[in-house]
């Protein structure tokens, strides 16, 4: 094999686990929900 073809695999090989590992930290995490005291005085502008 020539050494650019076996520099080829090891970087495809890189990238595809790279983008596993990523794929599995991928949790979604739950809304919360952020309530604010709005004052009065800034709803009558």
């Amino acid at each position: 094999m020539s050494r650019l073809t076996v520099s080829l695999i090891v970087i495809l090989v890189v990238v595809v686990g790279g983008l596993f590992l990523l794929a599995g930290r991928a949790t979604e995490q739950p809304q919360t929900q952020v309530e604010k005291v709005v004052p009065l005085a800034n709803l009558s502008n």
